[in-house]
C-alpha cells in the first residue's frame, strides 16, 4: 500500500513539474502485463491466438516481451534492432522457435542511416534521433527499413500487435505506420517525453494522430511512458 502511494505521488510531481504528460485510458477493457519491468508493456489478450502476429521494434537486451507473448498464445513474433550491442546479444541467445529476429530497425524510408551510440558505453539503446542521451560524435551506418518495406517484404496485411521501444524515433515514424494500409490491432509504445526539450508538444502530436487514425489508450504504465492503445474505429 505504502509503496502504490509513493509511486502515485512520483507521478503526480513528474505531472505537475511538468516532467512528463498526464496520459490516461480513454477505454475500459481487459489488459495484462507481459515482461519484466523493463521491459514490458500492456496487452488485451483476449483476442490473442496461435495465428496472431507480433511485431517488437527495438529489442535492446530484453526479450522478455516477446517471450511471454509467445509463452500465453503461442504467437509469432518478428524482433527488429539494428543496435550492434543488440544484434551480438541476440546471437548468444537461445531464442524461442516462433521468434524470428532482423538486424534492422524502422524509419520512414528504407536505407543506411546513421546511428547515434548511447553517451554512456554500458548502455545498450541508441537512436536516429539527436538526444541528450546520445553520442552524436559516436555513430554507425545501420540499415533501416519503412514500415511498408517490411510488411511487403514479410508478406502481413494484418498485425495482431505492433509494440515499439525504439529511444524517441516513435514521433518520428509513427505517422507513416498509421497511415499505411496495414490493419493493426493493438499498438504498444514507450513514450520517450524527458528526451526533449519539446518533449511534450512531441506527445501532444503523437496522441493526436492516434485518435486522428481511430485508436484509443486502454492502459498506461505505473511509469506513465509505456502506453497501449487499441483500434476502436476504422476512419
Amino acid at each position: 500500500m505504502i509503496k502504490k502511494l509513493l509511486k502515485k505521488l512520483k507521478q503526480n510531481i513528474k505531472i505537475l513539474t511538468g516532467a512528463i504528460t498526464s496520459i490516461k485510458a480513454e477505454t475500459k477493457i481487459n489488459h495484462k502485463w507481459y515482461g519484466n519491468t523493463y521491459g514490458g508493456f500492456y496487452v488485451h489478450p483476449n483476442v490473442l491466438n496461435s495465428k496472431s502476429i507480433v511485431y517488437s521494434f527495438g529489442i535492446g537486451e530484453d526479450i522478455s516481451f516477446d517471450r511471454e507473448m509467445i509463452k500465453m498464445h503461442n504467437c509469432q513474433v518478428f524482433g527488429f534492432d539494428p543496435t550492434p550491442k543488440s544484434i551480438d546479444w541476440i546471437k548468444k541467445e537461445q531464442l524461442p522457435s516462433n521468434f524470428s529476429f532482423f538486424e534492422y530497425g524502422i524509419d520512414t524510408i528504407t536505407g543506411f542511416v546513421n546511428f547515434n551510440l548511447p553517451k554512456n558505453q554500458d548502455f545498450v539503446s541508441g537512436s536516429i534521433i539527436a538526444h541528450k542521451n546520445v553520442d552524436e560524435k559516436n555513430m554507425v551506418s545501420v540499415p533501416m527499413r519503412s514500415f511498408n518495406d517490411i510488411t511487403k517484404e514479410l508478406g502481413h496485411t494484418h498485425i495482431d500487435v505492433l509494440k515499439m521501444d525504439i529511444e524517441g524515433s516513435e514521433y518520428h515514424v509513427i505517422e507513416s505506420i498509421l497511415s499505411s494500409t496495414i490493419q493493426i490491432d493493438q499498438i504498444l509504445i514507450e513514450l520517450h517525453e524527458r528526451f526533449f526539450e519539446d518533449g511534450k508538444s512531441r506527445n501532444q502530436r503523437l496522441l493526436q494522430s492516434f485518435k486522428n487514425h481511430g485508436y484509443e489508450i486502454f492502459a498506461v504504465s505505473d511509469s506513465l511512458e509505456e502506453v497501449s492503445f487499441i483500434k476502436v474505429k476504422t476512419v
